[in-house]
């Protein structure tokens, strides 16, 4: 939470410095390249391969087995990155104009500017690569803070990069390029933090020449169907972004939609299948299927227990939420507006988005990477093809809407499988529940709706305090109707309530 907050103070500032300009445009296009292939194979795939195997170690009680093969796995990894980083850095102009932002080509400054972004951030992918093995390590062992708090780094050094570019009165271009300094520094920052962190529970790592063990020949063929399963929202991203090049702006607009959107889906979905994955594993190691049943069944809770009336609520009032994060400086009222339709249609697959994160540590605790590989190839397919029906009538926001299409298709072609295997069967507690979520979320909503339709005019004439009190209030008005109707319908027990508000 600290880092997705810190996140919006971040690209408030970047917004209210270039707006949705060629620079910012340049930037977020670079930045999400090395990010892409973070989130795939660190994030995505290696985790979902590196983290059962690694737990199973633990589980056997052999620490000194699980050490040796975090040993050999860093070592092959290190090469990996040092080849990929290399060759990507020599051919990075042909990377931008081919897979980054193929349309930038036709403005031949903000080109060259993104080929320069792009080289001096990709390096933060390599230290992003063994941070996510760093963090794999610390989560097996359920030490679950030091990994979760680290991409605050990332915000911070970032916030006081644009800080005092905009002190010392730097052009937009200097600024974009203190960004790109800020994001390279980031990287190592975060390294340096869990190196220390998996040292103090035992786990140091020590490369040395790279040799494939079985072990790390197993982990490998693991990770290849896992690359696009665990990266395909990033897929579904990049081909956004690819297609929306041809827009001034539209980066940045979807862009700063999803830092919204990606604000439940990094607090509740990432965190649950962070959790999830290792739980699941040493339960299916155990062969207690009924505790991994349960596990997916609670998750699948407490997912949606926040995810659909904040989902409702972006359906319901985008603007007045971009419009106080957003709309300053230079980023106007009309960009405003537009980030807002783009934060609506987002929204609506940010159930489908949390419900992946809920379903897909099932097939990867099993070692089933090529179930969750078919229905991704699914998805993408349907990305593509939405996105260019989409674009030409609705640009951007055509963009989103076709994400959000394909997240849908795959949680749906995720939890039929699992339902057919045994993998996943809904109790009686959990439908009970959800149902009472839909009815407080879409209650909710339709009282957003009038409450908005009486203070419209205040908002748009009032200046940002007012607007902010207005959206604050009625967020929290929502949030009592929804948690009042969710108590009142057995939704959630008002002694577990009770029993979370403690431990906050």
């Amino acid at each position: 939470m600290v880092s997705r907050m810190l996140g919006f103070v971040r690209e408030a500032m970047i917004a209210a410095a270039l707006g949705a300009g060629p620079v910012a445009d340049a930037f977020y296009a670079a930045f999400a390249f090395p990010n892409l292939f973070r989130r795939i194979f660190a994030e995505g795939a290696f985790n979902a391969a590196f983290i059962p195997l690694f737990a199973k170690k633990l589980e056997s009680d052999d620490r000194s087995d699980a050490r040796q093969f975090a040993n050999d796995v860093a070592s092959i990894l290190i090469v990996i990155l040092l080849l990929l980083s290399a060759l990507a850095m020599l051919f990075m102009p042909a990377l931008v104009g081919t897979v980054v932002a193929p349309y930038f080509a036709d403005t031949p400054d903000k080109f060259d500017l993104t080929v320069l972004m792009t080289r001096i951030m990709f390096p933060y992918l390599a230290c992003m690569s063994l941070v996510a093995m760093l963090s794999g390590i610390l989560n097996s062992t359920r030490r679950y803070f030091v990994a979760a708090i680290v991409p605050v780094l990332l915000n911070v050094v970032l916030i006081a990069a644009i800080g005092i570019a905009l002190f010392v009165g730097a052009g937009d271009v200097e600024i974009g390029l203190w960004l790109a300094w800020g994001v390279f520094a980031a990287g190592f920052a975060q390294l340096v933090l869990l190196f220390f962190a998996a040292s103090r529970v035992g786990f140091t790592l020590k490369p040395h020449l790279p040799r494939p063990t079985p072990e790390v020949k197993q982990l490998i063929i693991l990770m290849g169907p896992a690359v696009l399963t665990g990266g395909v929202l990033q897929i579904n991203l990049m081909i956004g972004r690819i297609i929306a090049s041809a827009q001034d702006g539209a980066i940045t607009m979807l862009n700063l939609a999803d830092r919204i959107n990606q604000l439940p889906l990094g607090v509740i979905g990432i965190a649950i299948g962070v959790v999830l994955l290792p739980e699941l594993s040493r339960a299916l190691k155990a062969e207690d299927t009924a505790e991994a049943v349960h596990l997916q069944n609670r998750s699948l809770e407490f997912a949606l227990a926040l995810t659909l009336p904040a989902t409702i609520g972006f359906l319901v009032m985008p603007q007045p939420i971009v419009s106080i994060l957003y709309e300053r400086g230079a980023f106007d009222a009309e960009t405003a507006v537009l980030t807002a339709y783009a934060l609506a249609a987002y929204a609506a697959g940010l159930p489908a988005y949390v419900m992946i994160k809920v379903f897909q540590p099932a097939f990867f605790a099993r070692e089933d990477m090529k179930s969750p590989f078919r229905f991704s190839v699914v998805m993408v397919v349907v990305n593509i093809v939405g996105s260019l029906l989409l674009f030409p009538s609705y640009g951007h926001v055509g963009i989103a809407a076709a994400t959000a299409i394909s997240a849908w298709v795959n949680v749906g072609l995720l939890a039929w499988n699992l339902s057919r295997n045994g993998g996943f069967r809904p109790d009686k507690t959990v439908i009970k529940r959800v149902s009472s979520m839909i009815f407080a979320s879409l209650v909710m909503g339709a009282g957003l709706l009038v409450a908005l339709s009486l203070v419209a005019s205040t908002f748009e004439a009032g200046g940002l305090l007012v607007r902010t009190l207005i959206t604050l209030a009625l967020i929290g008005c929502g949030a009592i109707v929804y948690f009042a109707i969710l108590i009142v319908s057995g939704g959630i027990e008002v002694s577990r309530l009770k029993r979370l508000l403690r431990r906050g």
